[in-house]
């Protein structure tokens, strides 16, 4: 009797630890956000981030500083690079562009097409005014 009360007990705890493996994994919340939504989800979060690699021809280092304690990841909260306050300056004055002139408020509306965004001015480069 104690023995098929113990191979049960380890059956039962044997197939909630397996099972535990396929719970989805909880979005890790991005902080430091002072432009952007902070309630803003990861795969929003990493298209804006995708928008602007293409816009300025870059990579993710270009505004985000090394960790650290471990140099060859990224500490993305971290405001030790210019490059970051100068995106965050850029994406309130495009804000105020369209606002003041296109009336965009539905960022997938039609008038969406007529707004200014990184790649207006950028064209693929970190800094258009030097070409």
């Amino acid at each position: 009797m104690r023995y098929k009360a113990i191979v049960t007990l380890s059956a039962l705890l044997g197939t909630v630890i397996m099972l535990s493996g396929f719970m989805p994994k909880e979005d890790k919340k991005a902080s430091n956000l002072k432009v952007l939504p902070r309630d803003i989800s990861a795969e929003d979060l990493d298209k804006v981030m995708d928008g602007f690699k293409v816009a300025l021809g870059v990579k993710c280092n270009f505004c985000h500083a090394a960790s650290k304690d471990d140099p060859k990841h990224l500490d993305f909260a971290s405001d030790a690079k210019p490059e970051k306050e100068i995106a965050r300056s850029m994406m309130k004055m495009t804000n105020r562009i369209n606002k003041k002139y296109f009336h965009v408020k539905d960022v997938d509306g039609p008038k969406a097409l007529l707004a200014v965004n990184c790649i207006t001015c950028h064209r693929g480069q970190a800094h258009p005014d030097e070409k």
